[in-house]
């Protein structure tokens, strides 16, 4: 038993840096404009986490799982804990980087050094998500702006009426929020690990049957919820107030949109309600959230025409993004050669 939790140390390190670097996703624009404090927002965030894992997990974790054939608990220890490294390090410069982009970049290193190929076709599903959640998010956004822009010139609030209304929407779709992260990500998490849960059932009734993958999930989503309490506010700062400027009412909008772009790439409901009515389907795959959230902040931009928007801080950002999988493919191979060759681990 300590040898298994010792292996899955890695994932729930991952999962930790996963939750300190993605709150921002979630409540960085919200705890930005100062309308929900750091702890309220954790509190929820860390609760709805831990719920979106468990219950709509499966799907993304599925397509983690067929990306790449790791079936040894130290090829799995290792890629996770690459990604996790690499997470890490770009949570200390304040970066709100893509685990996804991590574990991807790990898988690659471990199929490097195994001589073994990926799914092509996963991978390209993914990395098509990476460019077209931010887009979607924008769209959102935008959209949701004119909406609302609409409806108050057509029906004036109270100041004070609105600011209630704001903070209401604002902890709504943050936990809305939180719920779509901890689905679409916990396939990060413990994706690797899904081909040798070391896990048995829990049976706590003949109706109630607690099953590994979801003790797999509990584990892993508990991390990230450790994550969002302890080490999330310096990359909140950079989402919430480091890129743009936002009145509540657009945190509340981005926020939103952020929400249901991680929506449409994880719920198994509405992929079947798609492909049953013979119309276009999103793919479960795990996106960037913080890709998201910045593609919403764009979007809140362009009604501004781009005014207040920081690129030098977005520049900073896309970097990120672009080192985060090399790193995390070259911290993976070396890691590998050390675990099956100093170790003597069987990494394939």
């Amino acid at each position: 038993m300590l040898i298994t939790l010792f292996y899955l140390s890695s994932g729930l390190f991952l999962g930790w840096t996963l939750g300190a670097n993605n709150m921002s996703s979630v409540f960085g624009t919200a705890v930005g404009t100062k309308m929900v404090s750091f702890r309220t927002a954790a509190i929820i965030a860390g609760i709805c986490v831990i719920l979106g894992a468990v219950f709509s997990g499966a799907g993304v974790s599925e397509t983690m799982e067929n990306l790449g054939p790791i079936t040894t608990l130290p090829a799995a220890f290792i890629t996770a804990l690459a990604a996790a490294f690499t997470v890490f390090l770009m949570t200390q410069a304040a970066l709100p980087i893509s685990a996804t982009q991590a574990i991807v970049g790990s898988i690659i290193g471990w199929s490097l050094y195994t001589h073994t190929s990926v799914n092509v076709p996963i991978v390209l599903d993914i990395v098509v998500a990476w460019f077209t959640s931010p887009i979607l998010a924008a769209f959102f956004a935008l959209a949701l702006m004119l909406l609302l822009k609409a409806y108050l010139k057509a029906k004036p609030i109270g100041m004070l009426y609105r600011d209630a209304y704001t903070r209401l929407g604002l902890i709504i779709a943050g936990a809305c929020s939180a719920y779509a992260l901890g689905a679409n990500n916990i396939g990060n998490v413990m994706g690797p690990f899904v081909a040798v849960i070391p896990f048995r059932p829990i049976i706590l009734t003949d109706a109630i049957i607690i099953t590994p993958l979801q003790q797999l999930f509990f584990l892993g989503g508990s991390a990230i919820a450790l994550g969002i309490f302890t080490y999330s506010r310096s990359v909140i700062k950079t989402v919430g107030d480091g890129l743009l400027k936002m009145s509540p009412i657009e945190a509340f909008v981005v926020v939103t949109s952020h929400a249901l772009v991680l929506f449409l790439f994880s719920s198994t409901s509405l992929k079947t309600f798609l492909e049953t009515h013979h119309l276009p389907s999103f793919p479960l795959v795990p996106l960037s959230s913080a890709g998201a959230v910045i593609g919403a902040v764009i979007g809140v931009s362009l009604l501004k025409k781009g005014q207040g928007l920081r690129l030098s801080e977005l520049w900073r950002v896309a970097r990120g993004w672009i080192i985060t999988p090399l790193l995390a493919a070259i911290i993976c191979f070396f890691a590998l050669f050390f675990m099956e060759n100093v170790f003597t681990q069987q990494v394939f």
